[in-house]
């Protein structure tokens, strides 16, 4: 049977992050990335977005940047600001893809699908299965498991991310390039939850246009191409255009803990590892956070068994956000109108990646809607209170 040193299991963002920060960090390791040679198992072509400093180490995958966003209340209103000293970056997975894989030195790729993963005292051992059905094994180390997880814990609560988005070319200029737009609040709301349009213009004629809802079930094709027709027809009065190419999504935005380690050698990484911001969905920054300590703690000769990708207070702080929006007792739309009106848009993208004083999350608190906030929180704390309880019973 083979052995190395570590293997990462799928080639998303973050298996390809974490092979790209090993093959740096550790020379003397051995690193294999197993990849499913499956189509059906493999995810489609995406975009990413995150925000940072002008200057990135993904600038050469970077499809696109915006250096202001808007957001759109439910009335109309719209709220616009630069964002200075960062910038909105877009980066397609293909993109990304090539340029990871294009700067591995030492690790090698192996495409079979993991059909089981034993662990054991002093390594794990990987079950592959080959495309033409042959069997094999392969001993690791270490082993870092970004595959979706098949259910989330029931420990919290969970609404979905789900999206539908349309490439689309206008016959006339339409689109201010100038400024990607966050959130569009103005579209019908859902009973629970939150939904909005979301617009990345590329140039005057052309942008990934889509819907999304913060919810606990996904809809239809028919339901999202509703929503989209309506978007683009009624609300962004966009005319005669031509759809050049679709995404769609399902990101779980959920307060249950979701370990990363689990097993004595095995340890999750992406969104199954933590690294997906509950309360926006927001993944490739938190795996960029989580990846790099991960190297870090391997390269010191260390197991990387605290690699959080946010911070407690951040994480409980969602889960009062997810909890009043799933009891129905946050209003979604106005919730977030209010907090872009009465906050500073870098302020709050600061927050959002963690680096904002306890200090500032008080001021930006106290600036959402309180009375509904604090109902949430009360709520939140029952909920915890009453799953301490019985977990002792």
């Amino acid at each position: 049977m083979e052995r190395v040193d570590v293997a990462i299991v799928g080639a998303g963002a973050a298996g390809l992050s974490l092979a790209h920060r090993l093959d740096r960090m550790l020379p003397g390791r051995s690193v294999v990335m197993v990849e499913t040679p499956e189509t059906g198992l493999r995810p489609p072509e995406r975009t990413w977005c995150f925000w940072e400093k002008a200057a990135g180490e993904w600038d050469a995958a970077v499809n696109h940047r915006w250096h202001a966003l808007s957001v759109v209340g439910p009335d109309g209103t719209a709220w616009r600001s630069h964002l200075h000293p960062l910038v909105y970056k877009m980066v397609r997975s293909r993109d990304f893809e090539a340029l990871v894989r294009s700067g591995l030195r030492k690790t090698r790729t192996l495409r079979w699908t993991v059909t089981d993963i034993v662990d054991g005292p002093d390594g794990a051992v990987l079950r592959l299965r080959g495309a033409e059905g042959a069997e094999r094994e392969l001993a690791a180390g270490l082993v870092f498991d970004s595959r979706p997880l098949p259910e989330l814990p029931a420990d919290g609560v969970t609404l979905l991310q789900h999206f539908r988005g349309w490439f689309v070319r206008t016959d006339r200029p339409r689109f201010d390039a100038s400024a990607a737009v966050l959130m569009d609040l103005r579209v019908p709301q859902p009973e629970r939850g939150v939904a909005f349009g979301y617009v990345l213009p590329f140039d005057a004629r052309t942008a990934l246009v889509e819907y999304t809802e913060f919810t606990r079930a996904v809809l239809d094709d028919e339901g999202y191409d509703a929503a989209l027709r309506d978007y683009t027809g009624r609300l962004l009065e966009l005319g005669v255009f031509t759809v050049t190419g679709t995404e769609q999504g399902v990101i779980p935005m959920t307060s249950a803990r979701l370990p990363a380690r689990v097993g004595r050698r095995v340890f999750r990484i992406g969104a199954a590892g933590g690294a997906t911001r509950p309360a926006t969905g927001y993944t490739f920054s938190g795996v960029q956070r989580q990846t790099r300590q991960i190297a870090a703690a391997l390269a010191a000769g260390r197991l990387p068994v605290r690699c959080p990708a946010h911070r407690g207070r951040h994480l409980f702080m969602d889960a009062v956000l997810l909890r009043g929006l799933d009891d129905g007792v946050v209003d979604g739309a106005e919730f977030f109108a209010t907090l872009f009106r009465n906050n500073s848009l870098p302020r709050l993208l600061r927050f959002l990646d963690g680096k904002t004083t306890p200090l500032e999350e008080v001021a930006i608190g106290t600036r959402t809607p309180v009375a509904s906030m604090s109902a949430a929180l009360w709520a939140q704390i029952r909920a915890a209170r009453h799953r301490g309880g019985s977990m002792r019973r």
